[in-house]
């Protein structure tokens, strides 16, 4: 069991029931989530001490918040209480030629003006095995951006393995500023997750594949995978590949490289898709726990990853509640859904 640390922004998602659109209901159901503590609910449910690191507001919803990672197991010790409002985003899950739609209501949130002197980074790696952080992060404000730095660079003194998951979200700045802010904090990250948009969005580069043509050949990611681990000196870049044929059904699997050998995953077919909302996220759980457990197996960790990622796709809400033998038995060909008894 790993002492895993995420470092993010948890939030309250409101969406309406079922495909209904916002303007057509009166009530939303609420969600938690957000991206590094989606990854964190994945590891704790694999067995490993799961740490997720932000501020919450010491009010009862911010409360709440808290409760929802404790139900999960992830370990809460590292959130600094402090704050005026916990984010919130509003999410209307699409279907068929319809695209799911997300509104964010997160300025001003406890973690987007945080300060440095919330947090002991140095505590807080203590003994870690991975530190976790999204380009979700930085975006939320320049003091986020500052206290991933910070996060970063105690996780290289401690030893730490660090991984990113690119995660452009245009809703939340610009391509410019993005490059900005994330290429310089490349020089502490081992392995880098992301797909062909955040690539090209975050650090510049762009693959040679049609992937909006739904076509989505791995090998016009060989050429940008040598670059990005030759520039950025990566041990491992990994990218999702998904075919969005329509909001409910999808094609899925993913390309990893470790500077020497490239591995492509097997292809899921996502149909219906019930909730993508954190596909991305259980994806990167699961890469770690792959990573870890099967002591750099690149072709088992992936496999892994998109085998949990498979199954996130069929389960409401942000957070993959799947257990590692659920996602084991996916990986190894059970893939007919019949009931368990």
């Amino acid at each position: 069991m790993a002492k895993v640390v995420t470092l993010g922004e948890l939030m309250l998602r409101l969406s309406p029931a079922g495909n209904k659109r916002f303007v057509q209901v009166d009530n939303f159901d609420i969600i938690w989530g957000g991206g590094e503590a989606n990854v964190a609910v994945s590891l704790a449910n694999y067995g490993h001490d799961a740490y997720f690191v932000s501020k919450l507001p010491t009010h009862e919803i911010g409360q709440a918040a808290l409760n929802s990672l404790r139900r999960y197991g992830v370990h809460t010790d590292y959130i600094a209480r402090g704050g005026d409002r916990v984010g919130i985003y509003y999410a209307e899950t699409g279907a068929s030629m319809r695209p799911s739609k997300v509104l964010y209501d997160r300025a001003h949130s406890a973690i987007a003006e945080a300060d440095p002197t919330d947090f002991d980074f140095d505590a807080i790696m203590k003994g870690a095995t991975w530190f976790h952080w999204s380009g979700i992060t930085p975006a939320i404000s320049d003091k986020a951006a500052e206290l991933t730095k910070l996060a970063c660079e105690a996780a290289k003194r401690n030893g730490v393995t660090v991984s990113v998951d690119l995660n452009f979200r245009k809703k939340l700045w610009t391509s410019e500023k993005a490059i900005s802010i994330m290429k310089p904090l490349m020089k502490y990250v081992d392995v880098c997750i992301g797909n062909e948009e955040d690539a090209e969005l975050c650090l510049g580069f762009k693959p040679e594949a049609d992937v909006e043509g739904g076509k989505t050949d791995a090998a016009g990611y060989h050429k940008i995978f040598e670059q990005m681990a030759k520039e950025f000196n990566f041990k491992y870049v990994i990218s999702t590949l998904r075919e969005s044929i329509s909001a409910t059904h999808n094609g899925w699997k993913a390309l990893i490289y470790n500077g020497k050998e490239f591995y492509e995953s097997k292809h899921y077919d996502l149909n219906p898709i019930v909730d993508r909302v954190g596909g991305g996220d259980s994806f990167s759980g699961g890469v770690i726990n792959g990573l870890i457990k099967f002591n750099g197996d690149q072709a088992k960790a992936l496999e892994f990853a998109v085998a949990a990622s498979a199954l996130k796709h069929t389960i409401n809400g942000d957070y993959n509640l799947v257990s590692e033998a659920e996602v084991n038995a996916l990986a190894g060909g059970s893939a007919n859904g019949r009931v368990q008894r």
